[in-house]
């Protein structure tokens, strides 16, 4: 039988509950994506830091939001 893909949630195996973990799920989905730079408008913007994203197109470090820009 298939097992359920879990995402990056799946480290915490049964705990802390089944909304905490699909809320967590979701926002790093989102923190893991390609973002669009705001400089050259390309899908190549990956986070760096907490709040800090560079553009692997045009090399511009920019501050955002923790999660997305």
């Amino acid at each position: 039988m298939a097992s359920h893909k879990k995402g990056t949630a799946g480290r915490f195996g049964s705990r802390y509950g089944r909304k905490i973990r699909h809320i967590v799920s979701e926002v790093e989905k989102k923190l893991r994506a390609w973002h669009k730079c705001p400089y050259c408008k390309k899908l190549k913007v990956k986070r760096e830091s907490s709040g800090i994203w560079v553009c692997r197109s045009c090399n511009s470090k920019f501050t955002g939001k923790a999660y997305t820009v």
